[in-house]
């Protein structure tokens, strides 16, 4: 059983019990009400009890009315959802419930008061209070006319004695049931009896005269007392009667001194006892009533508060009964859409009633698996769309094409990371391209608004190829252009660094070129020197003067020479034309820089030429031929350098570079001298032929240097020194660089160079 299932079971278990307490307090009400006016001892004997118990329960169910409304307050109050719907249900059934209910209290109120007050009317109460006199008088009249007739009775008996036949006589003149004459002690001495008369009469004729009768009859001559009136059974069942004793005179008496008395008993009407003792039992009750006016006059209206009580009570339960019924669907539409907002749209619970309540909460269910359904489909869509895009930014993250994205306020949108590779500036995303690229970016501006205008002989992209200039001394970038308007109104650029490209084209043109001229060129070049020197041999014979043939040698030497600078020249051009693959394999590099820097003994020991290796430095791919021409055309080109200088110096070192994490990553060649530098205008193109600042030089070196470089799969790099014043802004000397990246284990048994 989870939670919700016990809070509905704990609700029911407390509207069972409100229910229960309800009907029993009804159920009091009624008995209070019939037990009331029902002529029973119960109420008289418990009638304080019953007026406590009565207001202990309208208070209880006042109390428990009030827990009702203070708890629909304090809901109100932190607002939570369906308590004003069900504190405005309670507060119109509590007036429908109060409004008829104390107009009927009011007049239930007078009315009691005034039925209870007849019952105790004044002429009631003097008629009850004559019919009991009427009663008394009618008994006290029967006792005194039997003790007359007993007086007189006992004048007419013989003073001879008394006879038998005497006293019947007077028993049947008198209608008396017994008629005896009786000693001062009580002790009859002679009687006659009514043979009619029932035995329970005789019974009680027999019972012994009462001393206080006898007191008074020997004091007054005559008395007479009622009996039998104490016992209402008795006295209705004919036992009620009236005995008279009269004295006798001694006149009549025999011999004897003693006292004697004359009794006379005679039995009392049945109708007149019966009427006695009705008048005297409805005044004995008029009077018990008239005692407890005031309880049953607060017992009555402490019932009709309790039955107030109870309807307020009945029509609070209710209104929350109700107000839970109608609230609890709303309350599930008020959760559902809570979740719904948060996200959740999973099929809600709905109420398996049939009315409207009901089927707007299965609408509601139905709308959120619709709702739901459309969810995932969007989800999946947008999963879709999400996949496209990052197949899209990998595939641009891959490119080695720049890929930027403007909108018309020419901020960057998009851009891919190739991009700020080649343009070598960070590309931040809503702003525009950096101050160092505004005259980049004003060229692309007028094309993409000329694209935009649609002016005559543009079409929907264009293309463009420029140089720019992306660092101070390196050498101009050739870039590939290509724009186009996105159909939102965007500018979308596609640039490529086509340098080298363009850089292998002219080296490509160049090799053509030089192996025309190594072909054009070098075959006259033989014949030239020979018949120089075929012509130096026949001539020099036959000219007499030595100064003729001085000129003849000379010229014939300058033949030679030029042909042999040009032959020089043109292998030169072959080489650069014609370079071999290279043929890489294991290479000690320390091993190959102090093999070709020997090879300059007097520059090493004039130490023009100083070398710095590394210990245990890695060994390399190389092909050993490739990389002595290399190592050998930097050394020559740094000593050309400072032949100048008297403090002219080349320093060749190597060094190997660590990973972040420690590992050796590449090997560095370096070549440092403190001569001139280069120049500006060869620092940007030093790797193109023919680029050079000697009078006698080629301008192949650096660019067989760079395509060896390029064969090997290193990075060279040239720079200048900078100046140790700020105020100077001439190079202190030049930098020459070469990081080979593909390193190779040491052959066993080699061992290492330093």
């Amino acid at each position: 059983m989870n939670e919700s299932d016990r809070s509905r079971l704990r609700r029911w278990a407390w509207t069972l019990s409100l229910l229960a307490v309800a009907a029993a307090s009804g159920v009091l009400a009624y008995l209070l009400s019939i037990g009331a006016t029902t002529p029973s001892g119960f109420f008289e004997r418990h009638q304080a009890w019953l007026y406590w118990v009565n207001m202990g329960v309208g208070g209880l169910l006042g109390l428990v009315a009030l827990g009702a409304a203070l708890r629909l307050a304090l809901r109100v109050r932190s607002g939570r959802f369906g308590a004003h719907l069900l504190s405005r249900l309670a507060i119109v059934f509590a007036v429908v419930a109060v409004g008829p209910g104390a107009l009927i209290y009011a007049v239930s109120y007078s009315f009691v008061n005034r039925s209870i007050e007849s019952l105790f009317d004044v002429r009631l109460a003097s008629a009850l209070e004559a019919g009991l006199n009427l009663g008394r008088a009618t008994l006290d009249a029967q006792t005194e006319t039997l003790a007359e007739q007993a007086r007189q009775g006992a004048q007419r008996l013989t003073e001879g004695g008394v006879q038998a036949l005497a006293l019947e006589r007077l028993r049947a003149q008198w209608g008396a049931e017994r008629v005896a004459v009786i000693s001062s002690q009580g002790t009859v001495l002679e009687e006659v009896l009514d043979s009619a008369a029932p035995a329970p009469s005789a019974t009680l004729a027999r019972e012994r005269i009462d001393a206080a009768l006898l007191r008074r009859a020997a004091r007054d001559g005559s008395a007479a007392q009622l009996r039998g009136l104490e016992d209402e059974g008795a006295a209705l069942a004919g036992q009620a009667h009236v005995r008279a004793l009269a004295l006798l005179p001694s006149t009549a008496l025999s011999l004897t001194d003693k006292e004697r008395y004359l009794m006379v008993q005679r039995a009392l009407p049945i109708s007149l006892v019966r009427n006695a003792l009705a008048v005297q039992a409805a005044n004995l009750e008029y009077q018990r009533r008239g005692l407890e006016r005031d309880g049953l006059r607060r017992m009555y209206l402490g019932t009709l508060t309790l039955v107030l009580v109870l309807a307020v009570f009945v029509a609070l339960l209710l209104a929350i009964q109700l107000g839970n019924h109608l609230a609890k669907p709303l309350l599930l539409l008020a959760d559902g859409m809570r979740k719904v907002a948060a996200g959740d749209l999973t099929r809600k619970p709905t109420l398996g009633s049939r009315d409207e309540l009901g089927g707007l909460t299965r609408a509601f269910a139905d709308m959120t698996d619709q709702l739901g359904s459309a969810r995932d489909e969007v989800q999946r869509s947008v999963a879709a769309v999400d996949a496209a895009r990052d197949e899209l930014q990998t595939i641009l993250d891959n490119l080695t094409s720049g890929v930027i994205v403007f909108d018309r306020e020419r901020r960057l949108l998009r851009r891919n990371p190739s991009a700020s590779l080649i343009l070598k500036h960070e590309l931040p995303l809503q702003q525009a391209l950096p101050a160092e690229l505004q005259g980049f970016a004003e060229g692309l501006w007028q094309r993409f608004q000329g694209l935009v205008e649609d002016e005559p002989g543009v079409g929907e992209h264009w293309q463009h190829t420029v140089e720019l200039s992306l660092e101070p001394l390196a050498p101009p970038a050739t870039l590939l252009l290509r724009g186009a308007v996105l159909p939102r109104g965007d500018w979308l650029l596609v640039f490529d660094d086509i340098s080298e490209v363009v850089s292998a084209q002219r080296s490509a043109a160049w090799g053509e070129v030089a192996r025309r001229l190594a072909h054009e060129i070098k075959n006259p070049l033989t014949p030239i020197q020979l018949s120089a020197e075929r012509l130096e041999h026949k001539l020099a014979a036959k000219l007499e003067q030595d100064s003729d043939r001085a000129m003849l040698t000379r010229s014939v030497a300058t033949i030679v020479n030029q042909v042999q600078a040009m032959k020089q020249l043109v292998n030169e051009f072959r080489d650069y034309a014609r370079l071999p693959a290279a043929q890489l394999a294991p290479l000690d590099l320390n091993g190959l820089v102090s093999e070709v820097t020997g090879l300059y003994p007097d520059a090493a020991e004039s130490l023009r030429l100083v070398i710095e290796l590394e210990s245990r430095l890695p060994w390399v791919l190389g092909d050993a031929t490739q990389l002595r021409q290399v190592i050998h055309n930097l050394v020559q080109n740094g000593l050309d350098a400072v032949s100048d200088r008297p403090d002219g110096r080349v320093v060749v070192s190597t060094k190997q570079l660590h990973a972040d994490d420690g590992s050796v990553r590449a090997v560095r060649l370096s070549l440092v001298d403190n001569g001139p530098g280069f120049a500006e205008q060869v620092l940007t193109r030093a790797f193109e032929p023919y680029v050079t600042t000697k009078s006698k030089g080629t301008g192949l070196g650096l660019a067989v240097v760079k395509k060896i470089a390029d064969e090997h799969g290193a990075r060279i790099r040239l720079s200048n020194l900078l100046p140790s014043s700020p105020d100077s802004r001439s190079p202190q000397g030049a930098v020459v660089s070469l990081t080979f990246t593909n390193l190779a284990a040491a052959p066993a048994g080699a061992a290492q160079s330093a």
